[in-house]
């Protein structure tokens, strides 16, 4: 939900610019000014870029200076906070009503019902910023502590390093609601099988702290020997212990970007295929072995010697164990390939999840990696349009067809069953990500 929030309000105030939205509650202290933060491998799948936290400040990491200056002083005001305030609001209110006919083992059988969505908050924010000139000054001012463990190791894994310098946070705490209800002869959030009557209602809410980091800006850090600098506008070829760019391509760059990252995955037995679907499967379902895996893999690519994998969940002991038994430059490889899908299965939602796996019930994947492969084909990338695809990419059978359709609309492309289709505005990387999640599981299941 936290995500839902940080997103909708980078996108109300920087819907074109660099503002970065925090996706995480636990993780906001971490994203405040002065803060040292990595940028994760970049994919084409992400709209904006994606950091991580390193537990450290800039000030952490800087000799004293001559005058034993605080940091506090390079704020505006003294305290970091901008004397503007913003607030936001947002609320909606969907209801449906509708039934729907279909077959079942020769049985026929109709469901009728309704459904409501109603969500809405209000947000005062503020802006707390280090002006960059001062920045500049700190510079000639105090140095990088070459010496210092974290500097060292970044160093040795040539991990780039950035400082957040602006952040967007609530100025008072504040409040965001969703509620869910539904009614009728059929309740149900997705294509399950059974029917019931009766009425289900769903609220889920979450309360955001005061001084809560929301969204934040970050500048590259540049280091040699002991002075450091700036990287307003890097290179592609410019790196933090050198002395980032990015050019996001349609299918053909995705097409190569997924092929270098997953296609280990077809290198493995079949027996490690199930063992690494049934994971994958398993953390689909279950945010908190969604977390523990990627945390897990994280590790592994950023420890420069051996890393224990260890779990208390069954679901993931087979994975890890067959992973903790890999030579290391196997163990790297496979890693980032899981670290790389888990990505792409982090921007759907979590209906969309719910939906693949039924596809990979079903076993649909395949096919529908084929439709989203023709949607890419067409420029979702800029602006509105109307195109049409081949009908035949769609199943036959009606109730796979009401599955992928819903599935693709949730990545923003509104899909018939003739072909014809339209996308909403920046829809590519949105069925970018569900590409890359389809080819995966596609690999994983072994299906063609």
């Amino acid at each position: 939900m936290f995500k839902r929030v940080t997103q909708s309000v980078v996108n109300q105030m920087d819907p074109r610019g660099d503002l970065v939205p925090v996706r995480s509650i636990l993780d906001h202290e971490h994203f405040r000014p002065l803060c040292l933060v990595r940028r994760k491998k970049k994919a084409i799948f992400r709209s904006s870029p994606c950091y991580k936290r390193t537990w450290y400040t800039l000030d952490d990491v800087l000799l004293p200076g001559e005058d034993d200056k605080s940091t506090e002083s390079l704020f505006p005001h003294g305290g970091g906070q901008d004397s503007s305030q913003y607030t936001i609001k947002k609320s909606a209110r969907d209801r449906v009503d509708g039934s729907l006919s279909f077959c079942v083992n020769s049985t026929s059988i109709e469901l009728k019902g309704a459904a409501s969505l109603s969500k809405g908050w209000s947000i005062k924010l503020e802006k707390s910023h280090i002006p960059v000139p001062k920045l500049e000054a700190l510079k000639t001012e105090r140095k990088i502590n070459v010496n210092h463990s974290f500097i060292q190791q970044l160093k040795k894994i040539q991990q780039d390093l950035y400082v957040v310098h602006e952040a967007i946070e609530t100025s008072e705490e504040a409040s965001y609601e969703e509620s869910t209800e539904a009614e009728g002869s059929f309740v149900t959030q997705l294509f399950a099988k059974f029917c019931a009557k009766g009425t289900r209602e769903n609220k889920q809410s979450i309360t955001i702290p005061k001084s809560c980091t929301l969204a934040f800006r970050a500048i590259q850090l540049g280091i040699t020997d002991g002075s450091w600098d700036l990287y307003y506008f890097p290179k592609e070829n410019e790196s933090t212990f050198v002395s980032d760019g990015f050019s996001q391509g349609q299918l053909g760059a995705l097409e190569k970007e997924v092929k270098e990252n997953c296609q280990i995955f077809s290198m493995l037995s079949s027996n490690l295929l199930v063992i690494f679907l049934k994971a994958i499967k398993a953390v689909m379902r279950d945010r908190n072995l969604f977390e523990e895996l990627t945390q897990k893999m994280e590790a592994v690519l950023d420890e420069t010697g051996s890393c224990e994998l260890k779990t208390e969940s069954p679901d993931l002991k087979d994975l890890l164990s067959s992973l903790q038994g890999s030579p290391r430059h196997l163990l790297l490889k496979l890693a980032e390939a899981i670290a790389y899908a888990l990505d792409a299965l982090d921007e759907l939602t979590e209906y969309q999840l719910l939906l693949l796996l039924e596809s990979l019930e079903k076993k649909i994947v395949s096919q529908q990696l084929k439709l989203v492969k023709s949607i890419l084909e067409h420029d979702t990338e800029h602006g509105n349009g109307h195109f049409s695809m081949d009908a035949s990419l769609l199943s036959s059978q009606e109730e796979e067809q009401k599955l992928t359709i819903a599935m693709v609309e949730m990545s923003g492309v509104k899909l018939q069953k003739d072909g014809s289709a339209v996308w909403t505005q920046e829809a590519f990387s949105a069925v970018a990500a569900l590409y890359v999640s389809l080819y995966t599981l596609d690999l994983l299941s072994n299906s063609h």
